[in-house]
């Protein structure tokens, strides 16, 4: 029987790499792809460190089913494609060969957000590549940390345009995120957010650095980059910050400093820390009226002290972000294309490693001041 290697986290801060039969008959409409990248993402990190609660307080909290195999931020290739075929998300037939970047969710279709065109993540009955597909289930190769991925039926599915690096390919999923600022700029004034406008990013590690650049694309007037790490500021300069500042003392004065260069507070304020000590800094680092984008808080990381009056008595907006939407992923590939070459997003990609050193990745993943988006490769 043929054999493929698989990431495996078999518990919080033990991972193994295992072996798994190769899916050799594919139900109808699934497709396996032979991975070529994985990034490990900030969720990953946390289910490692053993904070597994994920979508808390909604009605679809669930915790993660070890063992799993993780990774959901992937680009593979299609290996194969199971009885009768299946579609990419544009209607056409995947075929073998196709390189392809896989949505890290599938929604059920029938529960009620589904039927009422929600994003996906508010699916009540949602799988979740690489968090809540459990590796003990055949045909258990549900995460990226992988030789191959099994795709259930219904997964959307995106071809990577030719031009685009792997590189940047591997960003999709987490570039994906940035929807909420297309949100932000939906929502009617005094909220919300326009050409011109100055936009401040809390937490500049990976999701952060990608909203920082997708507010430079959208045509932020300022864009305010802070973190405690000057490695990563160097990175969100170049990828359009205008402003940097390293968050050193409270809270309160990072607020100050970002109001006082936006001109008494930025329109917009993203919370990417993944840290709940950001958020009262960011909502006070807003002008009245301004929006809040929270996108960093994706398992639970616990409350925070909020007084519901501020909200109220300066006519604040927040805006929550549950993942990444699918139905970002055809612009966010495109908008990749269009801009790799002169935006340096290939450089948010500071870490490759095979399979075997995963438990390396993660410790260097895990270490803020060296890594931005580490990434395994199963070809190396």
């Amino acid at each position: 029987m043929r054999e493929v290697a698989a990431v495996t986290l078999v518990e919080p801060g033990r991972l193994e790499l295992r072996s798994y039969p190769y899916p050799e008959r594919l139900e109808p409409g699934a497709v396996l792809l032979r991975m070529l990248a994985s990034g490990i993402c900030g969720t990953d990190k946390h289910t490692f460190r053993g904070e597994t609660e994920q979508y808390a307080g909604a009605g679809h909290a669930r915790s993660t089913p070890f063992p799993i195999v993780q990774g959901h931020e992937n680009v593979g290739v299609v290996e194969e494609v199971g009885p009768g075929g299946a579609l990419a998300h544009d209607g056409t037939q995947l075929r073998p060969g196709d390189r392809v970047v896989p949505a890290p969710n599938r929604a059920c279709g029938a529960c009620g957000p589904c039927l009422r065109g929600f994003p996906y993540y508010l699916c009540r009955r949602l799988d979740n590549y690489g968090n809540s597909l459990t590796a003990s289930r055949p045909p258990h190769l549900f995460g990226g940390f992988a030789e191959y991925l099994y795709l259930l039926p219904g997964t959307p599915v995106f071809r990577v345009p030719e031009e685009l690096p792997l590189e940047v390919a591997v960003l999709t999923e987490l570039f994906a995120v940035t929807h909420g600022l297309e949100t932000a700029a939906r929502l009617p004034r005094p909220a919300g957010f326009r050409p011109g406008d100055s936009v401040a990013v809390l937490g500049v590690g990976p999701v952060g650095a990608v909203h920082v650049a997708k507010a430079a694309l959208m045509g932020a007037g300022r864009v305010v980059a802070v973190d405690r790490h000057p490695f990563r500021l160097d990175l969100a300069a170049g990828l359009g910050a205008t402003d940097c500042v390293v968050a050193e003392g409270d809270g309160e004065e990072v607020a100050a400093r970002v109001r006082e260069l936006t001109g008494g507070g930025a329109d917009v304020a993203v919370d990417a820390s993944g840290v709940p000590e950001t958020f009262p800094p960011a909502l006070a680092a807003l002008r009245d009226g301004g929006t809040l984008v929270e996108v960093g808080a994706f398992v639970d990381l616990g409350p925070v002290g909020f007084n519901p009056a501020e909200l109220c008595g300066r006519n604040l907006t927040l805006l929550g972000v549950g993942g990444e939407d699918a139905r970002a992923y055809a612009g966010t590939l495109a908008l990749l294309a269009r801009h790799h070459e002169r935006v340096p997003l290939a450089r948010l990609v500071t870490h490759r490693f095979p399979l075997a050193e995963a438990a390396e990745a993660m410790r260097v993943a895990l270490e803020a001041r060296a890594a931005m988006k580490v990434v395994l490769e199963p070809g190396r």
